[in-house]
């Protein structure tokens, strides 16, 4: 897991239209979330509705949020720009949804599942790497965002969250052929 404390890797990366987004593009803002997601995971399936609220109770307060799909979208035609395209518009998410064709953004945040998150401070110092909350499909649990609820609201605060932090889980990023990172193959 990428360590608490590192600071934000940076990232160039297009959204579905060919808007490219980096780190700058989130400047001045107290905190930036950036979400590891797709769009036919089940567990991201799952939170979608959640992450589209989590957006619109945390955009107005100032945080950035930036989802990235790390998927291989030859194996994978479903989590390609494309369908993301669909899928910004049917989730109703109110954030910049980007791919990371090459998958150098994925293995710079250390990102093994989806959804993966990580929060980071206005320092852009990562303070947050977990679950969205304890809901998985099929477990009952309903998706309240409790666990980065509270990451954001210490960070908004000016406070450090929590450093009891569950990990996220999901479905593993669907790396091309060879293309797996060093941190997967111990």
């Amino acid at each position: 897991m990428l360590p608490l404390g590192t600071t934000a890797p940076e990232f160039q990366l297009p959204d579905p239209s060919g808007k490219h987004f980096s780190l700058a593009s989130f400047k001045d803002k107290p905190a930036l979330l950036v979400m590891f997601i797709c769009n036919h995971c089940p567990y991201v399936k799952h939170i979608r509705a959640g992450l589209a609220q989590l957006a619109k109770d945390y955009q107005p307060r100032g945080v950035a949020l930036v989802a990235i799909s790390s998927n291989d979208a030859v194996s994978y035609p479903e989590d390609g720009p494309a369908k993301m395209a669909m899928e910004i518009k049917s989730a109703g998410y109110t954030f910049p949804y980007l791919y990371d064709e090459a998958q150098t953004t994925a293995k710079a945040y250390r990102a093994a599942c989806t959804p993966d998150f990580f929060l980071f401070d206005r320092g852009r110092r990562l303070v947050y790497r977990g679950q969205l909350d304890a809901s998985r499909p099929g477990n009952g649990i309903p998706v309240t965002g409790k666990d980065l609820r509270g990451a954001l609201d210490a960070v908004l605060a000016g406070k450090a969250p929590s450093l009891m932090q569950t990990p996220s889980m999901g479905c593993n990023i669907k790396w091309k052929h060879g293309n797996e990172p060093d941190y997967f193959k111990h």
